[in-house]
């Protein structure tokens, strides 16, 4: 029997807006082909886990720090396996995954990125570094971008991109709350029902 839904796993480091927004939108009917079965963080103080508990979705750890990355990846490969998860969604992920990881999940793992890749992306382009290149650069137009993840960092195939301008007078907080609310908080959810569609009717 074909399955209704595609379980999801959030993977999260820190306090969880964009987890946020995937449950709200989840609770709307915009995510209808996908479950968020489980949230794993990194960090066993993320504040995303609260969230996650708030809403009855079960949490676990993962932490590099004690179990270093191979350890890391093992316990999420297992929590992948024992939930019978079908995709992953990296929402403030703060861990590059390996190629021996990645290469396992192949169109299987969605990363949002708070930058029209190619600009501002890559190793060491994370969190408000990505605002505060924007800015020294003196674009008028950032965004966010919802991609696949393989072993380059940020460098999937994209799925969904949005633009957003830069008002004057910007600084690199400002900007980052910009994105988030125009354009990371709304393409993530859109991006998860994308893919989520395609496992289920087999595409992907």
């Amino acid at each position: 029997m074909k399955k209704k839904k595609v379980n999801i796993a959030v993977l999260v480091s820190g306090g969880g807006t964009n987890l946020q927004a995937l449950i709200d939108a989840e609770k709307s009917g915009i995510i209808e082909s996908g479950k968020i079965s489980l949230v794993i963080s990194n960090k066993a103080d993320a504040f995303a886990l609260s969230r996650a508990e708030k809403a009855g979705i079960k949490t676990a750890v993962a932490s590099k720090k004690e179990l270093g990355q191979a350890g890391m990846e093992e316990r999420i490969s297992a929590l992948i396996s024992e939930n019978s998860i079908d995709f992953l969604v990296l929402a403030g992920f703060m861990c590059i995954l390996s190629q021996s990881f990645t290469k396992q999940y192949d169109h299987r793992i969605i990363n949002i990125h708070p930058s029209l890749i190619p600009s501002f992306c890559g190793e060491g382009f994370y969190g408000l570094r990505v605002h505060e290149a924007a800015l020294e650069k003196g674009v008028k137009v950032t965004g966010a971008t919802v991609h696949f993840v393989n072993e380059i960092p940020d460098g999937g195939e994209i799925i969904i991109q949005k633009a957003v301008t830069i008002p004057d007078g910007s600084t690199p907080q400002s900007l980052q709350k910009r994105v988030m609310k125009l354009a990371e908080w709304k393409i993530l959810p859109l991006a998860c029902e994308l893919v989520s569609k395609k496992i289920l009717n087999g595409e992907i």
